[in-house]
């Protein structure tokens, strides 16, 4: 089989056979790869008939006389129809909101950018497709504010480590309120919150904000009943139930221990549910509006979590590839019984996301509402658990057989493999982007504010055969332009700023990209430096991306400066010897280099780790950066990271709780003093930079 056929197709697949590793080094994804990536793309490549048979697929499905059932084009700009209609052919457009037009397409066969913001229906020669037209940005936080040069600020939170009375034994929407006025009356404009996604409603183990089952839905665990029913109607039901020793017993605990958090959370929504559900609650017509707006998908979520109780009783995988046949299609005669005959269990579900959306609301309203000019910044994973909820819903349009990771590079000399699976370029564009959509508009309904994780994603993501090793993996490539255009129209839609964490390895040109599109790129004070060592002045820190001290998967800076990290790896052997100390004077090294940054613009001696910490923050507050977000760790002075990557049950990953309540958490003297000197350092740049 000649390796020509080979290339061509993966080149055909979107796949990049040559690319550029971290250390910028030419690499080629070997023969063996490639059949794999393919055959996860549902184009085998195993010989040459095969791969025959795949290349003729793939020009069936690219047919250049076939009209996808979306196009995207941006505002004011012509649309190039020449492969589908002839020049000065009819174009019927259908406008969102009612209103129609009639154009006709010039003698280039282009449609005229005539056409208004929006998602239009058009008829041309007989065929109907939909085209958005996008703004040329995104929704930014000058646009919030109505400033050209915004300097602000924000905190960023793990909503499961703040505490408070009555909390269960993790963070809940209450403390998110809680924390949302409390920071906004000290004038911070956002509040980052970690993934929401749904998870596993009946897997007590799993618990990786950026592993869920489904990011069109939210995790129901986090769903203040109280906030909802009262105090009272909680009460009742936690003592119908004799949960209180339980749940006293779980709120003092340091760390979150979810498997017993989960159960009494989940017992105590199954009580709350029956009593609604059986009595004449004054809710009921919100709940039942709740159902109705959230239509099939929503349906199909909560069906999906009630197959997975009913596949756990059945001693079946809770991996939906592995059940039987007839419950693989969401459609199937099958599923449809199972929903009439498990009516009040789908119900239970729908119940939880109803409770959630609405406590999760009420957050958002009290950042608003108490002077967060953008209020909560949800955060989006950069994919979801092939065996779960999104996967099974939209077969045909994720990935379930890849997963999505990193190649090897200077820091993971074997590669990552995250576990998660990514959207289908081709099914993405074969159904209209329709998941992608829906998926935007889920995570922007309750935030002033998205951050994309891992945004390089919106151009390539490296993907990795099911059980292979991270190395045995291709950078898959998706329509970027396509995709921006859309994040910017449904951004404005919704009047939310968007993030892109665009840390690691960035395509060539990517940023510049970003920043034409008003998405804020991430700078973190722990990286801004070249050579290692020498950390980049104050006013070299760019104007289009957002500034912070550390993010979920490094040491605060409290822990940086203590080596705590390293310590990690070398008590879970992760590194040798070697490493270990190659990265201690390394991290010597760069801890002298910031005290001379600090001291050269501030002054002292900047020898503990409190006015390190005190400096750092003045530091990133006079940046030109737009918006700053401090995390709650550095604000505090924690020195243990919320996850150390690579680990699974050896380190506390997404369990750590702070000592104090939430209502005492700013309060704290270094927290207000730090909250002062941000709040200082943001006002002088942002005179400075009038």
């Amino acid at each position: 089989m000649p390796d020509d056929r080979l290339i061509q197709l993966a080149h055909r697949a979107g796949l990049s056979v040559d690319w550029i590793d971290a250390n910028g080094r030419p690499q080629r994804v070997a023969d063996d790869a490639l059949r794999q990536v393919l055959a996860g793309l549902g184009l085998p490549a195993a010989d040459g008939p095969a791969i025959a048979r795949s290349l003729a697929s793939l020009e069936r499905a690219h047919d250049a006389r076939h009209l996808p059932p979306l196009l995207t084009v941006d505002h004011g700009q012509p649309l190039d129809l020449s492969l589908y209609f002839g020049a000065g052919s009819r174009c019927d457009a259908q406008l969102e909101g009612e209103s129609s037009l009639t154009l006709h397409l010039d003698d280039h066969a282009q449609l005229p950018g005539e056409l208004p913001i929006g998602y239009h229906t058009l008829a041309i020669e007989g065929q109907r497709f939909t085209l958005a037209v996008a703004p040329l940005r995104c929704f930014s936080l000058g646009d919030a504010l109505e400033q050209d040069a915004p300097r602000r600020w924000g905190l960023a939170a793990q909503l499961y480590s703040l505490r408070r009375p009555g909390d269960g034994g993790f963070g809940d929407s209450l403390a998110l309120e809680t924390l949302a006025r409390s920071a906004a009356e000290r004038g911070a404009d956002a509040l980052a919150i970690s993934p929401l996604h749904a998870m596993f409603a009946n897997n007590q183990h799993t618990f990786s904000p950026y592993s869920p089952s489904s990011r069109l839905f939210l995790n129901s665990l986090y769903a203040s009943p109280q906030a909802v029913f009262g105090e009272r109607s909680v009460r009742l039901a936690i003592e119908a139930l004799g949960l209180e020793a339980t749940l006293a017993e779980l709120e003092a605990l340091p760390l979150v221990d979810w498997p017993r958090a989960v159960a009494a959370r989940h017992a105590l929504l199954r009580t709350l549910y029956q009593d609604f559900i059986n009595g004449e609650h004054p809710q009921r017509e919100d709940f039942e509006s709740f159902r109705s707006a959230g239509g099939q998908p929503l349906e199909d979520h909560c069906r999906f979590e009630a197959l997975l109780d009913a596949a756990a009783a059945n001693g079946h995988n809770q991996d939906w590839r592995s059940w039987p046949s007839g419950w693989h299609d969401p459609r199937s005669a099958e599923i449809a019984a199972f929903a009439e005959q498990h009516r009040e269990q789908i119900d239970y579900y729908l119940f939880c996301q109803w409770l959630i959306a609405r406590s999760l609301a009420r957050a958002q309203e009290a950042a608003r509402g108490n002077g967060m000019q953008i209020g909560l910044i949800a955060d989006l994973a950069v994919g979801a658990d092939g065996a779960g909820s999104q996967a099974w819903s939209r077969q045909a349009e994720l990935l379930a057989d890849l997963h999505v990771g990193a190649p090897p590079d200077t820091l993971n000399r074997c590669g990552q493999s995250w576990g998660i699976c990514a959207f289908s370029p081709e099914g993405l564009r074969r159904n209209g982007y329709r998941a992608f959509i829906e998926m935007l508009r889920a995570n922007f309904a309750y935030a002033g504010g998205l951050r994309i994780d891992h945004v390089m994603g919106l151009q390539r993501l490296w993907l990795i055969p099911a059980g292979a090793p991270p190395s045995a993996g291709a950078y898959l490539n998706y329509p970027l332009d396509d995709l921006l255009r859309l994040l910017a129209l449904e951004s404005l839609r919704h009047r939310a700023i968007v993030l892109g964490e665009d840390l690691g390895t960035v395509p060539a040109g990517l940023r510049e990209k970003l920043a034409a599109r008003a998405i804020l790129g991430i700078r973190v004070l722990l990286f801004e430096q070249d050579p290692p060592g020498q950390f980049k002045p104050i006013l070299d820190w760019p104007d289009n991306a957002l500034a912070t001290t550390s993010t979920h998967d490094l040491p605060p800076l409290a822990g940086w400066l203590l080596a705590r990290d390293i310590d990690w790896n070398h008590r879970l052997q992760l590194i040798d010897a070697n490493t270990e100390q190659h990265w201690r004077d390394s991290r010597e090294q760069e801890i002298q280099g910031l005290r001379h940054l600090l001291r050269s613009n501030y002054g002292g001696s900047q020898t503990c780790a409190a006015s390190l910490l005190d400096a750092s923050v003045r530091l990133l507050g006079h940046t030109r950066a737009p918006l700053v977000l401090l995390p709650l760790e550095d604000l505090l002075g924690v020195d243990e990271q919320p996850n150390l990557p690579g680990t699974l049950d050896s380190h506390p990953n997404w369990r750590r709780r702070f000592s104090l309540p939430v209502d005492q958490l700013l309060d704290d003297a270094d927290a207000a003093r730090r909250l002062e000197l941000l709040a200082q350092a943001r006002e002088q740049a942002f005179e400075r930079d009038q």
